[in-house]
């Protein structure tokens, strides 16, 4: 009954697998709650940030744009990699479970420990951080720096938000990730349109296209540290192989129909 439930696209229970091994997760995440899944992760603040770090580093316009373009190119081949792997090993938990089926348990408990103790709490308090920013700055008009106490507090609760919704319910934390995905390409349009708008009304900066590679970095530590930054906005293209179990028919092939 559970394989029938699977099959059609069905919610599904948290039961025993056929071959009565363990659990198996509640499939409640579609096609389009995946996608919105990797879209929310990976637009998130550091694309309101980062472009200002890649051209400090960077120095010029132009050699900005080429660090861009080379994040999203190794963005894209990640995500090729991880889809590849995904594919082969449908199982969650993203690292830990091709390592742990690859090499085994001993380097996939180092992965996971490490993941568990830094690099997640790592970059949540970083995202935590950087949203408590832009959501005091309208009550502290005219401060070049906002409290400290205000910022932690303002980020911990949104820790704790998040944290309550997604034990409460896959299901609603589901339906607020389509949510602020679509908000947050919404705005990516705003600024991108308007931009545009700007541009072909003559009223932009356009003797920047004439000097676009002036004055551009040779060093190598400072390209590192652009790229650095154009990777932190690209991050998030990985998350949806850590929820792999959950989703409705993983290995159904996408079929357009006119």
């Amino acid at each position: 009954m559970e394989r029938s439930q699977e099959r059609n696209g069905g919610e599904g229970v948290a039961g025993r697998e056929p071959g009565g091994e363990g659990l198996r997760l509640r499939r409640e995440i579609g096609l389009w709650s995946a996608v919105s899944l990797m879209a929310g992760c990976m637009i998130g603040s550091g694309v309101f940030m980062s472009p200002q770090g890649v051209l400090v580093y960077m120095g010029s316009p132009g050699a900005s744009l080429v660090v861009w373009a080379g994040c999203g190119l190794l963005a894209m081949m990640g995500a090729l990699c991880y889809a590849e792997l995904s594919a082969l090993v449908p199982k969650s938990g993203g690292e830990y479970a091709y390592i742990l089926q690859i090499f085994g348990s001993l380097p996939a408990f180092l992965v996971i420990y490490t993941f568990v103790l830094l690099v997640r709490p790592a970059a949540i308090a970083a995202v935590s951080l950087s949203f408590a920013e832009y959501a005091v700055t309208p009550f502290y008009p005219g401060c070049s720096s906002m409290p400290q106490a205000v910022l932690k507090g303002v980020a911990a609760s949104c820790i704790l938000l998040l944290t309550l919704v997604n034990c409460w319910s896959s299901r609603l934390a589901t339906v607020l990730v389509n949510v602020c995905a679509v908000a947050k390409v919404f705005s990516l349009l705003v600024i991108v349109v308007g931009g545009a708008v700007v541009l072909g009304q003559g009223r932009g900066h356009t003797e920047t296209f004439l000097l676009a590679f002036h004055n551009t970095t040779q060093q190598a530590g400072r390209i590192g540290m652009a790229f650095y930054q154009g990777m932190w906005s690209f991050d998030g293209w990985n998350n949806v192989n850590y929820v792999v179990e959950e989703l409705k028919n993983p290995k159904e092939p996408l079929i357009f129909r006119g």
